[in-house]
């Protein structure tokens, strides 16, 4: 049997390979972080600060859960970062944008 087939062979019967959730989970996920990026060119008065915190807490946690978790699945470990870290530069943004807003408040009054 060649390397490539041997390879391909534990990867398909890995606990974290194809015919597991541990493997399409991580597949799914990404959408998260494409729609994340996607969300970098909205306008942020539409962006949910409640909903880029939430998002950034989970992943965050998430990804050390895949740390301790049995397998360790690091495939999902890294899309849970990314989602984490997608959703602080949203999170950043929608408070640099109400900081901005009560700036203005301000000088009006």
């Amino acid at each position: 049997m060649s390397a490539a087939g041997s390879r391909f062979q534990r990867l398909w019967n890995s606990p974290i390979g194809p015919k597991t959730v541990h493997f399409w989970a991580p597949m799914m996920k990404w959408s998260l972080v494409i729609a994340g990026l996607g969300d970098l060119k909205r306008p942020i008065d539409k962006i949910s600060l409640n909903q880029q915190a939430i998002l950034a807490v989970s992943g965050f946690i998430w990804t050390r859960w895949c740390f301790i978790i049995k397998p360790k699945n690091i495939p999902l470990a890294a899309v849970n970062f990314f989602v984490g870290v997608t959703a602080s530069v949203q999170l950043f943004r929608v408070m640099k944008f109400q900081l901005e807003q009560k700036k203005v408040q301000v000088a009006l009054q």
